[in-house]
């Protein structure tokens, strides 16, 4: 969910082990049965904290003349730059399916509540309550995000040429 919201992997996985150590620090004590949504909401609330310093980092560079994006590009990071040995094979990365770049390209495309109510429901398997304290908002709030967030897919796909079922 982080990785689709952020658009990219090492900004992702830095929100989950941010969001696991915020986990870890404030309910260790708490029932591990609880562990679970605790987490997501933290998992949501941080990515929504990223979205909104991405957009001030964003604006504070724009007075520099050049984005965020285009300063952490000129600062070479070893491990970005290392061998990944656990890679796969081109023709692999190849065999991945159409309909599922396509599907994960549309979710990106998507509004952050509305991709966040899509990804708790549908990815993660939540219902509607468990969604609405994830995300902090109410079950109606919920259902509506949900509801345009299928819309929207739907649509999408079926201009692509994608069945949707």
């Amino acid at each position: 969910m982080a990785e689709l919201s952020t658009r990219n992997r090492e900004d992702a996985l830095d929100i989950v082990q941010d969001s696991m150590i915020k986990l870890v620090r404030r309910y260790s004590e708490r029932p591990e049965a609880e562990w679970p949504a605790l987490f997501r909401r933290i998992l949501q609330n941080t990515i929504v904290d990223f979205h909104r310093k991405r957009s001030v980092k964003n604006r504070v560079m724009s007075w520099v003349g050049m984005t965020a994006g285009e300063y952490e590009e000129q600062v070479e990071d070893p491990i970005q730059t290392a061998k990944d040995n656990n890679a796969q094979e081109p023709y692999r990365e190849l065999e991945k399916g159409l309909a599922t770049e396509k599907m994960v390209a549309a979710v990106m495309e998507l509004p952050l509540r509305q991709q966040q109510t899509f990804l708790l429901r549908s990815w993660e398997g939540l219902n509607v309550k468990e969604t609405a304290a994830a995300m902090g908002c109410s079950g109606g709030s919920v259902k509506t995000h949900y509801s345009r967030a299928i819309g929207s897919l739907k649509k999408k796909l079926l201009a692509q040429g994608i069945d949707w079922q």
